[in-house]
């Protein structure tokens, strides 16, 4: 439902308009000590309990990114039948207050209020809540009943002169407003006018605004400051393409295959670029181990030329912060790095804790691993995966030994260049040892970001992301119906998004699902626009323009996998098929809409036909850069077999209109963002969306016809 007022910021401290101080059995609150610990005393007078976003109590910080608009919430009521009302504060890295705003009734009958506020930097942030009683609602609501009804009329007109008296002298009101309350309180106290007049004078739209925007405030109790770290916006948006950089460039000369270079990847960066990605993502650069090196498709015995897979990382030729001679050198990587930062996109690359036989850690550091009964080295298994060329590190012994190395290869990349790291299977690690490292590095470097590729238990997954990382893969590629992607959507919109930030990959060079391998083409069409217009972060794997969708037989990924062949491709030959061409509208699409780069704020729009889905995404007025409000609404055939059809029910109010717009007209003017056609629609529409005439969706631009409500609306 939407606010029923708008929202308002506001610099007021908790005890400028109050006329009492707060509970005196009570110390006044530290907006900076952390929430109170069992048994729980109340601050002030106003109860304020239940608040959102808290991770465990404020054990671990809720996630925002600067600019990003955060849902706070809490139960606020009280004791009696005097109004109240309630405040939330966002509290800057330096202890000071900063944007704050007026909570609304969320959830009628249930004292649930929210408000929706942004940081404008990144850094350690804090919030609060603060419960308050509202004199005014008070007066406002026991005048409108006495006066009218002959009750203590000059009593309640000269109650409410005082309560106009108070609120212009609190701090920081405007001096227009200021007259309003001063006008106000002449009328109420005028003798020679009627009663309902002086009243009138008091509830007027104008004295209602005033006190909305900045309220006076008895009673001032503040709840606990919780923790909110506020990071750089690609902690929360981007889109990524994953390489294995020795593929651009390889090449097959007199029976013999000749490795691509970091310089001949860097050469290929302007089509990537032109596409529009902003992230580009790097396999493990380190030299590959030869001991039991894995072949094509994951054979066990590698056959003389072949690459080995880069997750076998280490050999004679240097461990986790070298780089394989067949690449190049660093000299070569900053180079690389240097281009893509021409080009407008950033480097991640991958970090795989784990070491081939050959890894000079095994030999240095023997204590690092698990040694067997027999006196062998385990190697790492998924049962029934074997990967009889990895090594796993042993987390418990010499685990301060370890962290030191990691540390250190750490920020050997971070020195050049590397601004985001894809954690390869996080989940596999200590919690305590990713906990640290992560703080550690925030220490130094905050720009740095983590990437979780932990496809494993939701409560694993979860805690990832409490305890410092900052992104985490999904489940994503195996949610197909609507109800599936619905479900999944919600949940990580509105249940996870402040612990968790999903990054939606449609295929990776682990995964191809079998509604890939059978939709071929139109299924690798519709996830990707589903994948860029769901999830403020995203990202393809090399390749995916060419809808690479046959399977190894028995696997759910990709036949000649790129892991253990290079694997040069035509990609000027695969632009007939027009994904390429799609995935340059998606992106330009989620350049211009800043709706598409934020999470929180989705609504599912019902439909006629199951196999079709329609969402939209929206930023309000007072938080987009534009000044002007944001709406994206995507329309999607899940079906990549055949066209499908039916009515689209939009609730309009969910799109900005004013509540209560008839429907049955044209309300709304709709531009789809990936073909440029436009139409005027109503509440209820058709459409028809055929893969195989190329129209998989439509992703519209959506401006109101009428007048648009600027007021931010609760989620669904």
């Amino acid at each position: 439902m939407p606010y029923p007022g708008p929202v308002t910021r506001h610099t007021q401290t908790p005890d400028s308009s109050s006329s009492e101080p707060a509970d005196p059995q009570t110390p006044p609150a530290d907006p900076q000590a952390p929430p109170q610990p069992a048994p729980f005393s109340f601050v002030g007078r106003i109860p304020v309990t239940e608040v959102f976003p808290v991770v465990e109590d404020g054990r671990w910080p809720a996630k925002a990114v600067a600019g990003e608009v955060i849902p706070i919430r809490a139960t606020v009521f009280r004791e009696g039948h005097d109004r109240f009302g309630a405040t939330a504060v966002l509290v800057r890295p330096d202890g000071t207050d900063g944007p704050s705003a007026r909570m609304y009734d969320i959830a009628l009958g249930l004292d649930r209020y929210e408000a929706r506020l942004a940081a404008d930097e990144p850094g350690s942030w804090s919030f609060r809540v603060e419960g308050w009683s509202d004199p005014y609602a008070t007066w406002s609501h026991d005048a409108g009943i006495k006066v009218p009804a002959g009750v203590d009329v000059e009593l309640m007109l000269e109650e409410g002169a005082l309560v106009m008296e108070r609120a212009a002298a609190v701090p920081g009101r405007a001096p227009e407003d200021v007259e309003t309350l001063v006008l106000a309180s002449t009328v109420l106290r005028d003798r020679d006018r009627d009663p309902r007049e002086r009243l009138a004078a008091g509830l007027s739209d104008d004295v209602a605004a005033v006190l909305d925007r900045l309220p006076l405030r008895d009673h001032v109790s503040p709840s606990a400051a919780y923790p909110l770290q506020v990071d750089r916006p690609r902690a929360l948006a981007g889109s990524w393409y994953e390489i294995f950089p020795r593929s651009l460039g390889a090449t097959h000369q007199d029976g013999q295959w000749h490795s691509g270079t970091l310089r001949t990847a860097a050469s290929r960066l302007d089509r990537i670029a032109a596409m529009g990605f902003d992230v580009l993502y790097l396999t493990p650069l380190s030299p590959i181990g030869t001991t039991n090196r894995k072949g094509r498709n994951n054979t066990l015995n590698a056959l003389p030329g072949d690459p080995g897979s880069p997750y076998g990382i280490g050999s004679a030729q240097g461990g986790h912060d070298a780089i394989n001679p067949d690449l190049g050198t660093f000299e070569d990587f900053d180079a690389l790095v240097a281009r893509a930062g021409e080009l407008g996109m950033e480097v991640a690359l991958d970090l795989a804790l784990q070491c081939s036989p050959d890894h000079p850690w095994v030999s240095e550091h023997p204590e690092w691993f698990t040694v067997l009964a027999d006196g062998s080295i385990a190697y790492a298994e998924n049962p029934p995966k074997k990967y009889q060329d990895i090594y796993p590190l042993n987390f418990d012994n010499d685990p301060e030994g370890i962290y030191q190395a990691i540390l250190g290869v750490v920020r050997t990349w971070i020195a050049h260049g590397v601004t985001i790291f894809r954690v390869d299977n996080p989940h596999t690690k200590p919690l305590p040892f990713w906990q640290r490292l992560i703080r550690e590095v925030r220490s130094t470097n905050p720009e740095i970001l983590f990437l979780a590729e932990a496809f494993t238990r939701p409560a694993m997954m979860r805690t990832l992301g409490k305890i410092g990382f900052h992104q985490s893969y999904t489940y994503f590629a195996w949610r197909n119906t609507k109800q599936e992607l619905t479900d999944y959507l919600v949940e990580l919109s509105q249940d996870t998004a402040h612990v968790l930030r999903p990054a939606f990959w449609p295929t990776t060079h682990d995964i191809l699902t079998p509604f890939m391998t059978n939709g071929k083409v139109p299924a690798f069409k519709l996830r990707a626009v589903l994948a860029a217009t769901m999830s403020p972060t995203w990202g393809i794997y090399s390749g995916y323009e060419l809808a690479e969708s046959t399977p190894r037989p028995g696997f759910e990924e990709q036949i000649d996998n790129e892991k253990y062949e290079y694997k040069p491709r035509d990609f000027a030959a695969a632009r007939t098929n027009g994904i390429e061409i799609l995935l340059t509208r998606l992106n330009a699409a989620r350049a211009a809409h800043p709706a598409l780069r934020q999470l929180r704020d989705v609504w599912f729009h019902g439909t006629s036909n199951d196999q079709l889905i329609a969402y939209s995404k929206r930023v309000d007025a007072a938080f987009s850069p534009t000044g002007k409000q944001d709406v994206v609404l995507t329309v999607v055939n899940l079906d990549p077999h055949q066209a499908q059809e039916g009515e689209v029910y939009l609730n309009l109010e969910q799109l900005g209109l004013p509540p209560g717009t008839d429907g049955s007209r044209p309300v709304l003017r709709v531009t789809d963002e990936l073909t440029g056609a436009a139409y005027e629609w109503s509440g209820q529409n058709y459409v028809r969306l055929d893969p195989f005439e190329g129209r998989v969706a439509h992703v519209f631009r959506v401006e109101p016809l009428v007048e648009p409500v600027e007021t931010p609306a609760e989620p669904q």
